[in-house]
Protein backbone atom coordinates (compact mmCIF):
# COMPACT_ATOMS: atom_id res chain seq x y z
CA UNK A 1 0.00 0.00 0.00
CA UNK A 2 1.14 3.63 -0.75
CA UNK A 3 0.41 6.90 0.29
CA UNK A 4 0.07 8.05 -3.43
CA UNK A 5 0.60 11.95 -2.29
CA UNK A 6 -0.39 14.94 -1.16
CA UNK A 7 -1.11 18.74 -0.92
CA UNK A 8 -0.76 21.58 0.72
CA UNK A 9 -3.82 23.79 0.59
CA UNK A 10 -4.70 27.15 2.05
CA UNK A 11 -7.55 27.51 4.76
CA UNK A 12 -10.54 29.23 3.69
CA UNK A 13 -13.57 30.04 5.35
CA UNK A 14 -17.54 30.25 3.27
CA UNK A 15 -19.51 27.41 2.38
CA UNK A 16 -20.62 26.07 -0.73
CA UNK A 17 -23.82 27.62 -1.98
CA UNK A 18 -26.86 25.01 -2.86
CA UNK A 19 -27.36 25.84 -6.47
CA UNK A 20 -23.56 24.57 -6.73
CA UNK A 21 -23.37 22.03 -4.01
CA UNK A 22 -26.74 20.29 -6.08
CA UNK A 23 -24.25 21.11 -9.92
CA UNK A 24 -21.64 19.25 -8.02
CA UNK A 25 -23.13 16.12 -7.38
CA UNK A 26 -24.67 15.70 -10.68
CA UNK A 27 -21.21 16.55 -12.67
CA UNK A 28 -19.31 14.06 -10.31
CA UNK A 29 -21.76 11.25 -10.70
CA UNK A 30 -21.31 11.78 -14.35
CA UNK A 31 -17.70 11.73 -14.59
CA UNK A 32 -17.64 8.96 -12.33
CA UNK A 33 -19.99 6.43 -14.57
CA UNK A 34 -17.99 7.37 -17.71
CA UNK A 35 -14.77 6.66 -16.27
CA UNK A 36 -16.66 3.25 -14.92
CA UNK A 37 -17.45 2.56 -17.84
CA UNK A 38 -13.96 3.04 -19.85
CA UNK A 39 -11.33 2.23 -17.14
CA UNK A 40 -13.06 0.68 -14.19
CA UNK A 41 -13.60 0.65 -10.24
CA UNK A 42 -9.94 0.30 -9.69
CA UNK A 43 -9.18 3.21 -12.22
CA UNK A 44 -11.69 5.40 -10.49
CA UNK A 45 -9.84 4.85 -6.90
CA UNK A 46 -6.36 5.14 -8.21
CA UNK A 47 -7.48 8.60 -9.69
CA UNK A 48 -9.10 9.97 -6.26
CA UNK A 49 -5.51 8.61 -5.11
CA UNK A 50 -3.69 11.18 -6.64
CA UNK A 51 -3.62 14.59 -5.36
CA UNK A 52 -3.32 16.29 -8.65
CA UNK A 53 -6.51 14.77 -10.41
CA UNK A 54 -8.31 15.20 -7.33
CA UNK A 55 -7.44 18.61 -7.62
CA UNK A 56 -8.07 19.02 -11.03
CA UNK A 57 -11.49 17.42 -10.48
CA UNK A 58 -12.96 19.87 -7.88
CA UNK A 59 -11.55 23.08 -9.99
CA UNK A 60 -13.83 21.82 -13.17
CA UNK A 61 -16.60 20.73 -10.44
CA UNK A 62 -16.31 25.13 -9.90
CA UNK A 63 -14.83 25.08 -6.66
CA UNK A 64 -11.87 27.93 -5.65
CA UNK A 65 -9.49 25.96 -7.31
CA UNK A 66 -6.65 26.51 -4.63
CA UNK A 67 -8.60 26.33 -1.43
CA UNK A 68 -8.73 23.70 1.45
CA UNK A 69 -12.63 23.47 1.03
CA UNK A 70 -12.39 21.65 -2.10
CA UNK A 71 -11.57 18.47 0.07
CA UNK A 72 -14.70 18.58 1.63
CA UNK A 73 -17.10 19.61 -1.21
CA UNK A 74 -15.97 17.47 -3.56
CA UNK A 75 -15.93 14.41 -0.68
CA UNK A 76 -19.38 15.31 0.33
CA UNK A 77 -20.39 16.05 -3.43
CA UNK A 78 -19.64 12.19 -4.71
CA UNK A 79 -21.16 10.76 -1.40
CA UNK A 80 -24.29 12.19 -1.45
CA UNK A 81 -24.49 11.47 -5.47
CA UNK A 82 -22.73 7.83 -5.58
CA UNK A 83 -23.58 5.87 -2.13
CA UNK A 84 -27.70 5.81 -3.06
CA UNK A 85 -26.23 4.01 -6.72
CA UNK A 86 -23.52 1.84 -5.13
CA UNK A 87 -25.09 -1.55 -5.71
CA UNK A 88 -25.33 -0.35 -9.57
CA UNK A 89 -21.85 1.53 -9.37
CA UNK A 90 -19.88 -0.89 -7.13
CA UNK A 91 -18.62 1.95 -5.51
CA UNK A 92 -19.36 2.67 -1.79
CA UNK A 93 -17.83 6.00 0.02
CA UNK A 94 -18.45 6.36 3.94
CA UNK A 95 -16.64 9.08 6.38
CA UNK A 96 -16.52 12.73 5.89
CA UNK A 97 -15.50 15.91 7.94
CA UNK A 98 -15.54 15.82 11.95
CA UNK A 99 -18.23 13.92 13.33
CA UNK A 100 -18.81 12.12 10.40
CA UNK A 101 -15.38 10.61 10.24
CA UNK A 102 -15.86 9.05 13.44
CA UNK A 103 -18.99 7.27 12.02
CA UNK A 104 -16.66 5.66 9.22
CA UNK A 105 -16.31 2.25 11.14
CA UNK A 106 -19.53 1.41 11.17
CA UNK A 107 -20.36 2.65 7.88
CA UNK A 108 -17.74 0.42 6.80
CA UNK A 109 -19.13 -2.40 8.49
CA UNK A 110 -22.64 -2.11 7.02
CA UNK A 111 -20.99 -2.10 3.58
CA UNK A 112 -19.72 -5.12 3.99
CA UNK A 113 -22.56 -7.06 5.26
CA UNK A 114 -24.36 -5.60 2.03
CA UNK A 115 -21.29 -6.85 -0.04
CA UNK A 116 -19.77 -9.89 1.66
CA UNK A 117 -16.10 -7.92 2.56
CA UNK A 118 -14.30 -8.33 5.66
CA UNK A 119 -15.43 -5.75 7.42
CA UNK A 120 -13.16 -6.07 9.98
CA UNK A 121 -10.06 -5.57 8.19
CA UNK A 122 -11.29 -3.04 6.43
CA UNK A 123 -11.81 -0.90 9.12
CA UNK A 124 -8.22 -1.27 10.87
CA UNK A 125 -7.38 -0.04 7.33
CA UNK A 126 -9.03 2.90 7.53
CA UNK A 127 -7.80 3.25 11.50
CA UNK A 128 -4.11 3.01 10.94
CA UNK A 129 -4.11 4.97 7.60
CA UNK A 130 -5.47 8.01 10.27
CA UNK A 131 -3.19 6.78 12.73
CA UNK A 132 0.29 7.17 10.34
CA UNK A 133 -0.68 10.30 9.29
CA UNK A 134 -2.27 12.16 12.65
CA UNK A 135 0.26 10.41 14.90
CA UNK A 136 3.25 8.26 13.57
CA UNK A 137 4.08 11.01 11.08
CA UNK A 138 4.59 14.08 13.63
CA UNK A 139 4.28 16.73 10.52
CA UNK A 140 2.09 19.64 12.74
CA UNK A 141 -1.39 18.62 10.95
CA UNK A 142 -4.11 17.44 12.78
CA UNK A 143 -6.86 15.30 10.83
CA UNK A 144 -10.02 16.72 10.69
CA UNK A 145 -11.45 14.78 7.66
CA UNK A 146 -11.32 11.24 6.63
CA UNK A 147 -13.32 9.88 4.02
CA UNK A 148 -12.91 6.00 2.96
CA UNK A 149 -13.52 4.75 -0.60
CA UNK A 150 -14.41 0.96 -1.14
CA UNK A 151 -15.35 -1.04 -4.35
CA UNK A 152 -17.16 -4.27 -4.01
CA UNK A 153 -13.95 -5.91 -4.71
CA UNK A 154 -12.47 -4.97 -1.39
CA UNK A 155 -9.71 -2.20 -2.80
CA UNK A 156 -10.12 0.88 -1.44
CA UNK A 157 -8.70 4.66 -1.34
CA UNK A 158 -8.17 7.15 1.79
CA UNK A 159 -8.78 11.29 1.55
CA UNK A 160 -7.98 12.72 4.42
CA UNK A 161 -7.42 16.41 5.83
CA UNK A 162 -5.28 17.60 8.51
CA UNK A 163 -5.12 21.47 9.58
CA UNK A 164 -2.22 23.28 11.34
CA UNK A 165 -2.78 26.52 13.62
CA UNK A 166 0.48 28.04 13.05
CA UNK A 167 0.11 29.01 9.50
CA UNK A 168 -3.39 28.26 8.46
CA UNK A 169 -2.77 25.88 6.12
CA UNK A 170 -4.32 22.14 5.32
CA UNK A 171 -2.82 19.08 4.67
CA UNK A 172 -4.23 16.35 2.18
CA UNK A 173 -3.28 13.01 2.29
CA UNK A 174 -3.88 10.43 -0.07
CA UNK A 175 -3.95 6.43 0.20
CA UNK A 176 -4.47 3.98 -2.03
CA UNK A 177 -4.68 0.45 -1.31
CA UNK A 178 -2.83 -1.47 -4.34
CA UNK A 179 0.14 -3.09 -3.40
CA UNK A 180 -0.69 -3.28 0.57
CA UNK A 181 2.77 -4.35 2.55
CA UNK A 182 3.10 -2.71 5.59
CA UNK A 183 1.11 0.69 7.13
CA UNK A 184 4.39 1.37 9.44
CA UNK A 185 7.36 0.45 6.81
CA UNK A 186 7.97 2.77 4.41
CA UNK A 187 3.95 2.92 3.53
CA UNK A 188 4.74 6.34 1.89
CA UNK A 189 5.45 6.81 -1.83
CA UNK A 190 5.58 11.17 -0.64
CA UNK A 191 4.79 12.95 2.11
CA UNK A 192 5.63 16.69 0.84
CA UNK A 193 5.21 20.10 1.41
CA UNK A 194 6.26 23.27 2.69
CA UNK A 195 9.64 22.38 4.59
CA UNK A 196 8.83 22.15 8.51
CA UNK A 197 12.49 21.40 9.47
CA UNK A 198 12.78 17.82 10.94
CA UNK A 199 9.98 16.34 11.77
CA UNK A 200 9.34 12.77 13.46
CA UNK A 201 8.68 10.10 10.94
CA UNK A 202 8.28 6.80 12.62
CA UNK A 203 6.69 5.01 9.27
CA UNK A 204 10.31 5.60 7.43
CA UNK A 205 11.97 2.00 6.68
CA UNK A 206 15.06 3.78 8.45
CA UNK A 207 13.22 4.61 11.27
CA UNK A 208 12.38 0.61 12.45
CA UNK A 209 15.73 0.91 15.32
CA UNK A 210 13.49 4.16 16.61
CA UNK A 211 9.98 1.91 16.27
CA UNK A 212 11.94 -0.66 18.55
CA UNK A 213 12.85 1.47 20.94
CA UNK A 214 9.57 2.95 20.84
CA UNK A 215 8.54 -0.52 22.01
CA UNK A 216 11.09 -0.71 25.00
CA UNK A 217 9.59 2.46 26.35
CA UNK A 218 12.82 4.65 25.33
CA UNK A 219 12.65 8.57 23.72
CA UNK A 220 15.06 8.24 21.20
CA UNK A 221 14.43 9.98 18.05
CA UNK A 222 14.96 8.73 13.92
CA UNK A 223 17.36 11.04 12.26
CA UNK A 224 16.47 10.69 8.88
CA UNK A 225 14.24 12.88 6.86
CA UNK A 226 11.59 11.82 4.14
CA UNK A 227 12.10 11.87 0.55
CA UNK A 228 10.56 14.44 -1.56
CA UNK A 229 8.79 13.07 -5.05
CA UNK A 230 4.81 14.50 -5.09
CA UNK A 231 4.35 18.07 -4.32
CA UNK A 232 1.25 19.80 -4.95
CA UNK A 233 1.76 23.28 -2.41
CA UNK A 234 -0.78 25.57 -3.75
CA UNK A 235 -0.64 29.27 -3.38
CA UNK A 236 -1.92 31.85 -0.87
CA UNK A 237 -3.08 33.82 -3.47
CA UNK A 238 -6.93 33.32 -4.26
CA UNK A 239 -6.86 34.40 -8.08
CA UNK A 240 -5.46 32.78 -10.97
CA UNK A 241 -2.40 33.74 -12.79
CA UNK A 242 -0.36 32.71 -15.67
CA UNK A 243 2.41 31.38 -13.59
CA UNK A 244 -0.53 28.40 -12.28
CA UNK A 245 -1.73 27.99 -15.85
CA UNK A 246 0.04 26.04 -18.33
CA UNK A 247 -0.59 28.36 -21.44
CA UNK A 248 -0.06 26.34 -24.43
CA UNK A 249 -2.65 23.47 -22.88
CA UNK A 250 -5.48 26.47 -21.76
CA UNK A 251 -4.56 28.22 -25.67
CA UNK A 252 -4.82 24.86 -27.30
CA UNK A 253 -8.66 24.79 -25.67
CA UNK A 254 -9.88 28.10 -26.16
CA UNK A 255 -8.60 27.30 -30.12
CA UNK A 256 -10.69 24.49 -29.86
CA UNK A 257 -13.83 25.64 -28.75
CA UNK A 258 -13.78 29.53 -30.07
CA UNK A 259 -11.40 29.58 -33.21
CA UNK A 260 -12.74 26.40 -35.16
CA UNK A 261 -15.25 26.46 -37.97
CA UNK A 262 -17.84 24.03 -37.84
CA UNK A 263 -16.28 22.45 -40.71
CA UNK A 264 -13.50 20.78 -38.71
CA UNK A 265 -15.85 19.05 -36.23
CA UNK A 266 -16.89 16.44 -38.37
CA UNK A 267 -15.73 13.99 -35.15
CA UNK A 268 -17.91 15.53 -33.01
CA UNK A 269 -21.05 15.37 -34.96
CA UNK A 270 -23.35 13.69 -31.90
CA UNK A 271 -22.59 16.88 -30.13
CA UNK A 272 -25.00 18.95 -32.30
CA UNK A 273 -26.28 22.05 -31.37
CA UNK A 274 -23.14 22.19 -28.39
CA UNK A 275 -22.17 26.02 -28.59
CA UNK A 276 -18.51 26.99 -28.34
CA UNK A 277 -18.81 27.80 -24.61
CA UNK A 278 -19.79 25.03 -23.30
CA UNK A 279 -17.13 23.21 -25.41
CA UNK A 280 -14.20 24.68 -23.62
CA UNK A 281 -16.16 23.13 -20.37
CA UNK A 282 -16.83 19.81 -21.79
CA UNK A 283 -13.05 19.74 -23.39
CA UNK A 284 -11.90 19.78 -19.80
CA UNK A 285 -14.55 17.41 -18.48
CA UNK A 286 -13.36 15.10 -21.14
CA UNK A 287 -9.58 15.88 -19.90
CA UNK A 288 -10.24 15.02 -16.63
CA UNK A 289 -11.80 12.14 -17.59
CA UNK A 290 -9.76 10.68 -19.90
CA UNK A 291 -5.86 12.87 -19.34
CA UNK A 292 -2.92 10.51 -18.22
CA UNK A 293 -1.59 11.94 -14.95
CA UNK A 294 1.37 13.83 -16.11
CA UNK A 295 -1.55 16.23 -17.25
CA UNK A 296 -3.13 17.31 -13.88
CA UNK A 297 0.39 19.44 -12.66
CA UNK A 298 -1.51 22.64 -12.74
CA UNK A 299 -5.04 21.86 -11.62
CA UNK A 300 -5.77 25.61 -11.74
CA UNK A 301 -6.47 25.00 -15.64
CA UNK A 302 -9.42 23.41 -14.75
CA UNK A 303 -11.00 25.95 -13.08
CA UNK A 304 -11.86 27.54 -16.80
CA UNK A 305 -14.39 24.90 -17.27
CA UNK A 306 -16.99 26.22 -14.96
CA UNK A 307 -15.08 29.01 -12.76
CA UNK A 308 -15.08 28.91 -9.37
CA UNK A 309 -17.90 30.48 -6.61
CA UNK A 310 -16.02 32.82 -5.34
CA UNK A 311 -15.76 34.91 -8.51
CA UNK A 312 -12.36 33.30 -9.64
CA UNK A 313 -10.84 33.00 -12.25
CA UNK A 314 -14.61 34.11 -13.19
CA UNK A 315 -18.04 33.75 -11.86
CA UNK A 316 -20.16 30.02 -12.46
CA UNK A 317 -21.64 30.23 -15.59
CA UNK A 318 -24.22 28.31 -14.17
CA UNK A 319 -26.02 27.49 -18.16
CA UNK A 320 -22.81 26.05 -19.53
CA UNK A 321 -22.64 23.57 -16.75
CA UNK A 322 -26.34 22.36 -16.40
CA UNK A 323 -25.65 21.66 -20.43
CA UNK A 324 -21.99 19.90 -19.48
CA UNK A 325 -24.00 17.95 -17.10
CA UNK A 326 -27.03 17.08 -19.48
CA UNK A 327 -24.70 16.23 -21.96
CA UNK A 328 -22.44 13.70 -19.73
CA UNK A 329 -26.02 12.26 -18.50
CA UNK A 330 -27.28 11.79 -22.09
CA UNK A 331 -24.21 9.97 -23.07
CA UNK A 332 -24.06 8.01 -19.96
CA UNK A 333 -27.88 6.52 -20.40
CA UNK A 334 -27.23 6.16 -24.29
CA UNK A 335 -23.94 3.81 -23.38
CA UNK A 336 -26.17 1.56 -20.93
CA UNK A 337 -28.31 0.56 -23.82
CA UNK A 338 -25.12 0.31 -26.12
CA UNK A 339 -25.10 3.41 -28.01
CA UNK A 340 -21.48 4.90 -27.07
CA UNK A 341 -21.34 7.09 -29.89
CA UNK A 342 -22.01 10.48 -27.57
CA UNK A 343 -19.11 9.73 -25.20
CA UNK A 344 -16.92 8.86 -27.83
CA UNK A 345 -17.32 12.37 -28.92
CA UNK A 346 -16.80 13.69 -25.87
CA UNK A 347 -13.22 11.90 -25.90
CA UNK A 348 -12.39 13.04 -28.89
CA UNK A 349 -12.61 16.88 -27.56
CA UNK A 350 -9.59 15.58 -25.35
CA UNK A 351 -7.77 14.68 -28.33
CA UNK A 352 -8.25 17.36 -30.45
CA UNK A 353 -7.41 20.06 -28.10
CA UNK A 354 -3.84 17.53 -26.97
CA UNK A 355 -3.25 17.82 -30.51
CA UNK A 356 -3.13 21.61 -31.30
CA UNK A 357 -0.82 22.16 -28.14
CA UNK A 358 2.83 21.73 -29.69
CA UNK A 359 2.84 25.91 -31.02
CA UNK A 360 -0.39 27.50 -30.23
CA UNK A 361 -0.36 29.80 -27.21
CA UNK A 362 -3.29 31.99 -26.45
CA UNK A 363 -3.23 35.60 -28.06
CA UNK A 364 -3.67 38.58 -25.58
CA UNK A 365 -2.86 37.06 -22.52
CA UNK A 366 -4.44 35.28 -19.70
CA UNK A 367 -5.57 38.53 -18.10
CA UNK A 368 -7.19 39.47 -21.04
CA UNK A 369 -9.01 36.21 -21.15
CA UNK A 370 -10.24 35.98 -17.83
CA UNK A 371 -11.15 39.95 -18.25
CA UNK A 372 -13.10 39.33 -21.10
CA UNK A 373 -14.88 35.81 -19.65
CA UNK A 374 -15.93 38.06 -16.58
CA UNK A 375 -17.58 40.92 -18.78
CA UNK A 376 -19.50 38.03 -20.86
CA UNK A 377 -20.71 36.60 -17.61
CA UNK A 378 -23.99 37.36 -17.21
CA UNK A 379 -24.78 35.70 -20.66
CA UNK A 380 -23.66 32.39 -18.99
CA UNK A 381 -25.78 32.84 -16.10
CA UNK A 382 -22.58 33.48 -14.28
CA UNK A 383 -23.22 33.20 -10.63
CA UNK A 384 -20.92 33.30 -7.75
CA UNK A 385 -22.00 32.75 -3.58
CA UNK A 386 -22.59 36.68 -4.05
CA UNK A 387 -25.85 36.41 -6.63
CA UNK A 388 -25.98 36.65 -10.23
CA UNK A 389 -23.90 38.92 -12.47
CA UNK A 390 -25.63 41.90 -14.36
CA UNK A 391 -24.70 42.84 -17.84
CA UNK A 392 -22.94 45.76 -18.14
CA UNK A 393 -25.48 49.13 -18.00
CA UNK A 394 -25.14 49.56 -22.32
CA UNK A 395 -26.15 45.70 -22.77
CA UNK A 396 -28.88 46.08 -19.66
CA UNK A 397 -30.42 49.14 -21.58
CA UNK A 398 -30.16 46.55 -25.30
CA UNK A 399 -31.90 43.98 -23.54
CA UNK A 400 -34.31 46.06 -21.75
CA UNK A 401 -35.21 48.03 -25.68
CA UNK A 402 -35.63 44.72 -27.11
CA UNK A 403 -37.92 42.98 -24.33
CA UNK A 404 -40.48 46.55 -24.76
CA UNK A 405 -40.00 46.02 -28.37
CA UNK A 406 -41.47 42.01 -28.13
CA UNK A 407 -44.04 42.92 -25.24
CA UNK A 408 -45.21 46.51 -26.75
CA UNK A 409 -48.34 47.80 -25.34
CA UNK A 410 -49.95 44.59 -24.30
CA UNK A 411 -48.24 44.33 -21.38
CA UNK A 412 -49.74 47.33 -19.48
CA UNK A 413 -47.14 47.57 -16.25
CA UNK A 414 -43.57 47.26 -15.42
CA UNK A 415 -41.29 45.04 -17.34
CA UNK A 416 -39.39 42.14 -15.50
CA UNK A 417 -35.42 42.48 -15.59
CA UNK A 418 -34.11 39.62 -18.15
CA UNK A 419 -32.94 36.57 -16.66
CA UNK A 420 -29.42 34.96 -17.26
CA UNK A 421 -29.26 34.59 -21.37
CA UNK A 422 -28.68 31.06 -22.71
CA UNK A 423 -25.23 29.73 -24.25
CA UNK A 424 -24.51 30.94 -27.05
CA UNK A 425 -25.05 27.93 -29.49
CA UNK A 426 -23.17 26.39 -32.67
CA UNK A 427 -24.58 23.67 -34.53
CA UNK A 428 -22.19 21.02 -35.68
CA UNK A 429 -22.87 19.51 -38.92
Amino acid sequence: MKRSGMADLPLHNGYVPQWLAQRMAKLGLAVTEVLLADYGKDEVLRRLGDPFWFQSLGAVMGMDWHSSGITTSVMGALKRAINPHSRELGLYISGGKGNLSRQTPAEILKICEATGLDGVELVRSSKLSAKVDNTVVQDGFQLYLHCFVLSDQGRWTVIQQGMSSNDSMARRYHWHSAGLRSFVEDPHTAICGVNQGEILNLADTQADPARKAVLSLTREKPETMMREVQRLVMPSHHDVRAPDVNLRRLGALLWLAHDRQPADFEELVLLEGVGPRTLQSLALVSEVIHGTPARFRDPARFAFAHGGKDGHPFPVPVNVYDETISILQSAVQKAKVGQSDKLEAVKKLGELARKAEKDFVPAGGLEEYIENERKDSWKYGGRTVMGWEKPPADAQAGLASKQRSRTGSASGGMQTPPGPAKPEQMTLF
